[in-house]
């Protein structure tokens, strides 16, 4: 399977000539002559454009190149402005699978006709999605929704790719000794829970209801209501909304919307899930983001797809807001420091020389105006550093800074002045103090107070049970040190005793058989009994 794949791949760059992207000046000379001499210069490119070939070949290799293209579709400061937008199109506009495949699965899934379910139900999907599609539908009871279904044999495509990545990763620790520090096998496995989570519908729902909850009443985000009744694993109903796509930047400026603040509003957004909430959604690209038009001066965004969602523990949340705020004050020594305490560069590594690494890579890029400051010139700045230093990749940070680059992308497209740096950092500032201060320690009191008042009451016969354990630990220890007085005693005894022993020994055998001694005992028999009685004595006595 695996090698069908490979070679389907292999045709697909073949077939749309995907080498004819590759900047070949910037490759190594041996690899050049290779590119000069390729059989896929016999190959036509025809007459659709690199951009064009680019999205016709992410579709063709399915869902995870698709999501992969969607990425970099939201990052028009790296790509040239041709291929960006036909990158876009991957957003929404991937080919839709035929209406009765669709309506079949509705049916199936909600145990009844289409009829019973809806009072209208389109046969031309809204989107096209690269693991689902959506149709618009009207409810009996008149209620305006859409129903997402999901990509019939979807599931066995992506598991032939995600094998296909842990073969990739496989050959990359094989083949570079430092790829261990990037954890491939990690990020794939992480990435693959990613994935087939949005293949179960019951949770893009539950992901759906969690964010629309923490946003309740906010003027920042707006969530659609979820129609639980009529809600399967491959099928969703949700309520349906109106908004203007957030990359019709066109649109938006007829609408009369405040572009410069809605950009502000999406870094706001992405921190305040982050931070605040702990909850964020880790597939903002622009197909999933809408703005709604009731009130431009004020925009509020619309955000649709919780099939992705992340999260991080206490301690991520904790060294990711120190990090950057160590970078707003380019205090690169507090970073490096953070990252030695986190366990996540080499053992042994000296603070100061891996400070002096930062501050070289990062210190021309924060020198420029803020606003001209790319945070994923940051994160690659310090993904250089990282091989010096024998930084590992963190696999569940990995989503997040995805989010991050994407949110990036999205703000700079809205508004190119856009200072990510100045709209996260009092927020930051903000959320440290909350959570070091009163505030933080009150809200952690408050959190735990259930499990304090359940253990309150057995807290005195706790307290019991730990001075008694303490008591009886302190009399185990008295009888051991007793005991122990005692074997050295002994020890000394036996020690003084083995000496007696010996001399006795040799008493009774120099008196019984040292021949001199024995001639001299014909004249003087009193001695000799008088040192064999000795040696006995003091047998008898040991």
């Amino acid at each position: 399977m695996k090698l069908v794949r490979l070679v389907r791949i292999g045709w697909i760059i073949a077939r749309y000539r995907l080498d004819t992207l590759v900047p070949v000046e910037r490759l190594p000379a041996i690899v050049r002559m290779v590119m000069v001499i390729s059989p896929l210069k016999l190959i036509p490119k025809g007459d659709k454009s690199r951009g064009e070939r680019l999205r016709l070949a992410l579709e063709s290799l399915g869902p995870i190149f698709i999501k992969f293209g969607q990425m970099l579709s939201t990052r028009r400061d790296l790509l040239p402005p041709d291929i960006a937008v036909e990158l876009k199109r991957l957003q929404d506009q991937v080919p839709p699978f035929p209406n009765d495949v669709a309506r079949t699965t509705v049916e199936q899934e909600l145990g009844a006709s289409i009829d019973e379910c809806f009072a209208e139900f389109s046969a031309d999907p809204l989107a096209s999605a690269s693991i689902a599609q959506v149709h618009p539908a009207r409810l009996h009871t008149g209620e305006q929704v859409v129903v997402k279904v999901i990509r019939p044999g979807i599931d066995q495509i992506m598991r032939s790719d995600i094998q296909l990545l842990y073969t990739f990763a496989r050959l990359l620790l094989l083949l570079w000794p430092d790829g261990k520090r990037l954890r491939p096998v990690e990020v794939v496995r992480d990435y693959e829970s990613t994935l087939f989570d949005e293949l179960d519908l019951m949770k893009e729902a539950a992901n759906t209801s969690q964010l629309k909850r923490n946003f309740q009443h906010s003027p920042l985000l707006y969530v659609p209501t979820i129609y639980w009744s009529m809600s399967r694993k491959r099928v969703m109903v949700q309520e349906r909304i109106e908004g203007i796509p957030v990359a019709e930047t066109e649109a938006l400026v007829a609408a009369g919307i405040d572009l410069k603040k809605l950009a502000e509003r999406g870094v706001e957004i992405f921190f305040t899930q982050v931070f605040r909430d702990n909850f964020f959604h880790a597939d903002m690209h622009p197909g999933n983001i809408f703005v709604s038009t009731e009130h431009p001066h004020d925009p509020q965004y619309i955000a649709i797809d919780c099939g992705i969602v992340g999260s991080l523990t206490r301690e991520d949340q904790d060294y990711l807001a120190r990090n950057i705020l160590a970078f707003f004050h380019q205090d690169y020594y507090e970073v490096a420091m953070l990252h030695i305490e986190s366990g996540w560069v080499g053992e042994g590594t000296r603070a100061n020389e891996f400070a002096a690494a930062i501050r070289a890579v990062c210190e021309p890029i924060l020198e420029k105006p803020l606003k001209d400051i790319s945070f994923g010139q940051v994160l690659m700045g310090l993904f250089q550093t990282a091989q010096r230093f024998h930084m590992e990749v963190q696999p569940q940070l990995v989503l997040l800074q995805k989010t991050l680059l994407n949110i990036e992308g999205l703000g700079r497209q809205l508004h190119p002045e856009l200072d990510l740096w100045h709209t996260a950092k009092p927020f930051l500032e903000e959320w440290m103090k909350e959570r070091a201060g009163p505030k933080g320690f009150w809200k952690e009191l408050k959190k735990q107070a259930p499990d304090l008042a359940q253990r309150l009451p057995g807290l005195p016969v706790l307290a019991h049970q730990a001075l008694s354990r303490i008591e009886s630990e302190r009399k185990q220890r008295l009888q051991q040190a007793t005991a122990l007085d005692n074997i050295q005693r002994e020890l000394k005894h036996t020690r003084q005793g083995t000496r007696q022993l010996r001399l006795g020994l040799i008493l009774v055998a120099i008196a019984l058989g040292w021949q001199p001694l024995l001639s001299w005992a014909d004249h003087q028999p009193w001695g000799v009994l008088a040192a064999a009685a000795l040696g006995v004595v003091l047998l008898a006595w040991r």
